[in-house]
This record gives C-alpha cells, sequence and structure tokens, in this order.
C-alpha cells in the first residue's frame, strides 16, 4: 500500500482526479449556497456553505502537500471552472424562486393578459407612454419553473414585444387565481349588492 501511495501514478493521476473532482463539488456548493443566499434560504446555505468549505479545505491541502507537481495546479483550476459549469446547470434544473416579468408591447395586448389570466397567472397591465406614442406595459410574477411557458405565451400572442424578466427575492402575497365561472357569480353578487 506505501508503495502505490508513492508511485508516480499515484501523485500525476489519483491526486489530480481526486482534486478536480473536489473542486467541481465544493464550487457547485458555493454557487448554490450563493443563490440561496439570494433567495432567502438561510438555513439551505449554512448548510450547503458547511460542507463547501470543508471539500475545499481537502482540495487545497492535497494542492499544498505536492507544491512541485504542476497536474495538481491544473486539476484545481479544472476543477473550478467545471464547478462553475455544474453548479448552474443545477440551478436552472431546480429553478428555485419567482420572477417577475414585465412586456412592453405597442400592439394591444387584451388577448394575451386574458390567456394568461386563464392559465393561472397573475396579471396587471397598464397603460403607458413610450419613445414612440403609447404601450400596453404588462406585469406577471411566475415560478422560476414556469419562466419558458410564459414565454412562449408572450412569443405566441405578441412575437415582437420588449420583455425583461427580473429576480423576485420576496413576494408579500400568493395571487391564487379564481376560476372565470366563480368571478362572474363575484361580480354578479356585488351587483346585486350595490343595487
Amino acid at each position: 500500500m506505501s508503495d502505490l501511495l508513492a508511485s508516480d501514478f499515484f501523485s500525476l493521476v489519483v491526486i489530480p482526479v481526486l482534486i478536480f473532482v473536489s473542486r467541481i463539488v465544493d464550487v457547485t456548493f458555493g454557487t448554490l449556497r450563493i443563490i440561496f443566499v439570494a433567495r432567502g434560504l438561510r438555513s439551505l446555505a449554512a448548510l450547503v456553505g458547511f460542507f463547501e468549505v470543508l471539500i475545499w479545505i481537502l482540495a487545497i491541502g492535497q494542492v499544498m502537500q505536492n507544491l512541485t507537481n504542476w497536474v495538481t495546479y491544473a486539476a484545481y483550476a479544472g476543477g473550478f471552472s467545471a464547478g462553475n459549469f455544474v453548479g448552474v446547470s443545477i440551478e436552472r434544473r431546480i429553478a428555485i424562486g419567482s420572477l417577475i416579468i414585465r412586456v412592453i408591447t405597442r400592439r394591444p395586448a387584451d388577448e394575451l393578459v386574458s390567456f394568461l389570466h386563464r392559465s393561472g397567472y397573475g396579471v396587471t397591465s397598464i397603460d403607458a407612454q413610450g419613445e414612440t406614442g403609447p404601450v400596453k406595459v404588462i406585469f406577471t410574477i411566475v415560478k422560476r419553473k414556469k419562466l419558458p411557458e410564459v414565454i412562449a405565451l408572450i412569443h405566441r400572442f405578441n412575437p415582437n414585444a420588449f420583455y425583461t424578466i427580473e429576480d423576485v427575492r420576496f413576494v408579500n402575497e400568493t395571487w391564487t387565481p379564481v376560476p372565470l365561472v366563480k368571478r362572474e357569480i363575484f361580480s354578479l353578487l356585488s351587483l346585486r349588492k350595490r343595487k
């Protein structure tokens, strides 16, 4: 066993591979930790941060023990790069949090607003004045997982619409869609009360 640990194969292949994998894991954890902090998930950020630093200490310890081995430097840097890629890829898959989508269009947007409402999205639309004249501004807050669906709807109803997407750290109130039938009943009841 001691012969294996002292061999060139171990120092030139095994240790660099372990450093590379460790860096992928710790940088992935670091990327996720930053995302959790930004979303206000303190406990999850703290837990991930613990393992991130623990793995980093193990990886940097191996680099420091093998200062004359340039392969460990390359493995360390390569693992950092790959860890960023993996971390962002995982974040896209888990899609935590909410987004605000702001759509600005010169075309009438009644169909888009109506379809978003019927699809269960809360929508606020206002008339505004743009550089080239009157525009309609539409706001909706959606879960990150629903973003492709909403973008497809925007393109379907107005392919030339300008839109922006921003992260939302906190949503004070969740809009619960009321089915159209109930909306009509509520509006009829409120009309009767007014009379």
